[in-house]
């Protein structure tokens, strides 16, 4: 890939160097919370109105069609967009899964009316989205999903539940997935649903973490009305569509998210500056130099693994199986991280948010046991191996 930045690139790159540089909220800029490669609950209000200070200054949504309320730019403004937010340990967006994934799938699947109502207040942060697709007994085998939806005129009615739907519990919108034909193949019978969280007979249970935070959620749906409008793509081509959306997801996790990773490296390598071991400074260890310059190379082939996915979204190509071998790249590295981070610490790493003691507050402890989660949420590990396996090299299903 070329990255060498035309004369209009090169003043993109000022232009949002110079904007982040004056607007970035104070607020964030103090709170040890800008660690945190996830939304805390404390800070959802604030990031909802980052985000919408974005999009008023036209840098979210960058690709997405003018029409549709995006920049209509493309993906090399993007790709300098995330740099200069890493480097300037930018607040995330609140709307990661609208942004990221609900967005670019109903721009490429929906009807005219679906791709003008929704992508705009998707990026204003004015409807949050969440994704309603993994079960009590369909997890990794997604294709087993048991809610069902039944036709009822111009409605289809909806039972049925989900699980680890993270941000449900503030969501307006979900990207809903439901088998609509029981006497179909498994993969042939499922269409996607766009779902008002609002309509009667949806029940959102937040479920605590290992963190303390309820962060996901149980959904219930009891008898709930979805007008035939809503539904994305046709009817039983849910499974098409749904796989877009995954790898959008994984596209978005393994690109998106390593400008968290770096703004969580950078903050390692101060807090390293700032710790000893046996009385002398923990950078003048040896062995903890090469894990952090470890850390350091592998953030950078993770950078350039999704400059590498981007040559094909410049080609106006979808992501493809590919986009998994970034996702399963960010988690080996983020849970390496946080590793490391709990070895600096050494006893303080039992210290968590509440005691005195607690080294920057204990976010480090937080983000450690958020971690744990990043080997399961966007598809885990070992399904991420298999895509990589059977649909990038080709190999024999197992």
């Amino acid at each position: 890939m070329d990255f060498s930045l035309t004369p209009e690139q090169e003043v993109f790159r000022d232009r949002v160097r110079t904007w982040l540089a004056e607007n970035i909220p104070g607020e964030w800029a103090r709170r040890v919370l800008a660690r945190s490669d996830i939304p805390r609950p404390e800070a959802y209000t604030m990031l909802k109105e980052w985000q919408r200070t974005l999009y008023d200054a036209g840098f979210i949504g960058l690709t997405w069609p003018k029409e549709y309320g995006g920049g209509g730019l493309t993906f090399m403004e993007e790709l300098i967009l995330h740099e200069e937010m890493a480097l300037a340990k930018a607040p995330p967006i609140l709307n990661i899964l609208g942004v990221g994934m609900a967005g670019p799938t109903i721009i490429a699947y929906g009807t005219e009316e679906q791709k003008k109502r929704y992508p705009p207040k998707i990026l204003s942060s004015e409807e949050i989205w969440c994704q309603g697709y993994s079960e009590p007994n369909a997890g990794s085998d997604l294709a087993s999903l048991q809610t069902r939806g039944v036709k009822d005129g111009e409605y289809w009615v909806l039972n049925g539940q989900k699980v680890w739907t993270s941000l449900a519990h503030v969501a307006d919108w979900m990207m809903l997935l439901a088998r609509t034909d029981p006497n179909a193949p498994k993969h042939k019978g499922i269409t996607y649903f766009l779902l008002d969280m609002k309509l009667p007979g949806v029940t959102v249970k937040p479920l605590r973490q290992i963190t303390g935070d309820a962060e996901f959620n149980e959904v219930f749906f009891d008898n709930v009305r979805v007008h035939e409008s809503q539904v994305l793509g046709g009817i039983n081509n849910g499974w098409a569509v749904g796989m877009t959306t995954l790898m959008y997801e994984r596209l978005a996790l393994g690109f998106g998210l390593q400008v968290r990773l770096r703004i969580a490296l950078d903050g390692l390598v101060e807090l390293a500056r700032r710790m000893e071991k046996d009385g002398r400074m923990i950078t003048k260890d040896l062995v903890m130099r090469q894990k952090l310059a470890q850390l350091w190379i592998d953030t950078q082939c993770l950078k350039l693994t999704g400059a590498r996915a981007i040559t094909k979204l410049l080609r106006g190509e979808i992501p493809g199986p590919e986009a998994s071998a970034g996702k399963m790249g960010w988690v080996e590295t983020h849970q390496r991280l946080q590793e490391v981070a709990m070895e600096i610490l050494g006893p303080y790493s039992q210290l968590t948010v509440g005691s005195d003691w607690a080294i920057e507050g204990g976010v480090w402890q937080h983000t450690f046991l958020r971690s744990r989660a990043n080997s399961i949420e966007g598809g885990t590990t070992e399904i991420q191996k298999n895509i990589i396996a059977e649909r990038v090299l080709g190999l024999p299903k197992d």
